[in-house]
């Protein structure tokens, strides 16, 4: 058994709660530009949001809140895309003393009917018609569901106009009433298996995490004029602590929920740190890489990551060759330059998580002026545990523990983390707390993985994902999942062969990229029939023969079916974070999986 921690660095509040830093921005720093939000649709311009008006906007709907008769405690549901108003009212119903429960917007109606019905929760505010007409599917089995608002339909007027008799005395009374051992939030879990369930998080987790994850970012949360643009749903635990950690550093935040119009966004608000999960930089690099061979730049493109790989890498080993220099110096004009600009011109650091990001990947980011700062955690653990820094990075890892955390290594590989950012527990599920959570403090991840001497952490796989072939070899598919979706032509893939005689996967198709790749090889931009086309069954055999690099002959993938469906989160088969639930692509494409061991 193998450990590490790393010593608390910072003095963590032991009375208060999240609000405080509200109160306390509008006080000390009343002028100061908190948001950046925009006033009308997606053309219209970026109006800011000083820290007394964010106060005097919270306070007036946390008093709508409590003359609605939210008591202390209550559960609120919120259902939205990202946008300032879901963290409007996030602070507004801390400031009413009550607990929020975000949903993503994404989710159906019976997951929508399992949240509310197991919160107890109080009452939803909920952003559209349509997200109203899913609650409503359920409202007649929701005995403690009182109040439901949109915020398209004026919610934040309404309830504005309702706390009118509420005294500034009763909201204070309110708003302080919560300490840190008091939840803050219910989260529940994507589901990748079974119903979600809810994690405990209190103000004290959010204290604890942010206290140390904002003193040890400083270069991201300190940086003069600093911002940041967030797009990843707030319903999410990673979106969340960014949101939190802006408020309490006082780092100006735009929200963006349009993905098609993040670019233009990004280029506007030019952020100095954006956060988002790998899947967006491997869409990146693989567009860019696209639009580059369609504009017969290619070989340059290539030669220009190549370079940006051979660049990182030197300044990994503490020296970089004169001739990699001098090609860097060259395509940071023709290529790098521009891929910055996209970002708006201004941003150093991208914060990754959820998944591996790759080392290729991170030592192209970093080789592009672009730092990739990889961290790893859980819902269950307030988000990150380890993370890597400006100045202690080591790409291909995660990180090193947060100050205050220890890691350890069982004998079965699964990493155990302690820290003052793991959950309470499970809401109402106390045999499912027990089987992650032990007595003196050690989360169960269910994550394999390794630490170094240096106290760096690498993620090796999930633990319920072992694959034992038939011969009796352990596989952890992770590994070669993560490298096939870094190729262009790939979207998602499965690796299978629990008791099989060999690795086979099963893989889907970019939508984005399969047409230009179509039109530039003289083929119909047709799924159906493009599967089983030689030419492209040789671009995927390429990346399969690129994943297998990474591990054993054993362990290597030797057979592959490309399939005409798209897994989507739509669909079911991809969680709101875009991970693959396994379990669903496994029980719906059974019979695919079975062909791959025919003959």
């Amino acid at each position: 058994m193998r450990e590490f921690s790393t010593p608390l660095t910072t003095e963590i509040p032991t009375t208060g709660n999240l609000t405080d830093d509200v109160v306390t921005n509008a006080r000390e720093a009343a002028s100061t530009v908190m948001f950046s939000r925009r006033a009308g649709g997606p053309e219209s311009p970026w109006v800011d949001v000083t820290a007394a008006a964010f106060l005097a906007e919270v306070g007036a709907v946390a008093k709508g809140l409590i003359a609605a008769g939210i008591e202390v405690g209550d559960r609120i549901a919120l259902i939205s895309k990202t946008r300032y108003e879901w963290t409007l009212l996030d602070y507004a119903i801390w400031f009413a003393g009550a607990v929020t429960v975000p949903i993503y917007e994404t989710s159906s109606a019976e997951q929508i009917r399992w949240i509310l019905g197991d919160s107890g929760a109080r009452a939803v505010i909920a952003e559209t018609s349509g997200h109203l007409a899913r609650v409503a599917e359920s409202r007649a089995e929701l005995d403690q569901l009182n109040h439901v608002w949109s915020i398209t339909d004026n919610a934040v007027d309404a309830l504005t106009r309702l706390g009118g008799d509420i005294s500034d005395e009763e909201l204070e009374k309110r708003r302080t009433t919560a300490t840190p051992l008091d939840l803050a939030t219910l989260i529940y879990t994507s589901g990748t298996t079974g119903r979600p369930k809810g994690c405990m998080l209190t103000h004290g987790n959010f204290m604890f995490e942010l206290g140390v994850a904002v003193d040890e970012l400083e270069r991201l949360f300190h940086e003069d004029d600093g911002a940041t643009l967030l797009f990843l749903p707030l319903a999410h635990v990673f979106a969340r602590i960014i949101q939190i950690g802006c408020v309490k550093s006082r780092t100006r935040m735009g929200h963006t929920a349009d993905i098609k119009q993040l670019l233009p966004d990004l280029a506007e608000f030019r952020p100095t740190f954006i956060l988002a999960v790998p899947r967006v930089f491997e869409k990146v690099f693989n567009t860019a890489s696209q639009r580059a061979t369609a504009d017969g730049r290619g070989k340059i493109f290539d030669a220009a990551a190549e370079t940006a790989i051979a660049y990182s890498r030197g300044i990994e080993r503490g020296k970089i060759p004169f001739a990699v220099r001098a090609k860097h110096a060259v395509f940071d004009k023709l290529v790098y330059g521009k891929l910055r600009a996209a970002l708006g011109g201004r941003c150093l650091y991208a914060v990754s998580g959820g998944a591996p990001l790759g080392e290729r990947l991170g030592h192209f980011y970093r080789g592009i002026g672009l730092v990739v700062l990889e961290g790893y955690g859980l819902t269950e653990t307030t988000a990150a545990l380890t993370a890597n820094l400006p100045d202690a990075t080591k790409i291909g890892t995660v990180g090193r523990p947060l100050p205050g955390t220890a890691v350890r290594v069982a004998d079965d590989g699964e990493l155990l983390f302690r820290g003052g950012q793991v959950m309470a527990g499970y809401w109402h599920n106390d045999e499912a707390t027990a089987e992650v959570l032990e007595s003196d403090g050690w989360f169960h991840t269910g994550d394999l993985g390794e630490v170094d001497d240096e106290g760096f952490v690498r993620i090796t796989g999930r633990k319920k994902e072992i694959l034992v072939t038939a011969g009796g070899k352990n596989v952890a598919p992770a590994v070669l999942e993560d490298r096939l979706r870094g190729h262009l032509l790939v979207d998602q893939c499965i690796v299978v062969g629990d008791g099989q005689p060999f690795i086979a996967a099963l893989v889907t198709l970019d939508r984005e990229a399969i047409p230009l790749w179509a039109e530039q090889h003289g083929k119909r931009n047709n799924i159906a029939e493009l599967v089983d086309d030689p030419d492209l069954q040789a671009e995927i055999q390429a990346a399969v023969d690129d994943a297998n690099k990474a591990v054993s002959k054993a362990e290597s993938i030797r057979k592959f079916t490309i399939l005409v469906d798209e897994w989507t989160e739509e669909g079911g088969q991809l969680t709101p974070s875009l991970k693959l639930k396994r379990n669903v692509v496994m029980r719906e494409f059974k019979d695919d999986v079975a062909a791959l061991y025919v003959g």
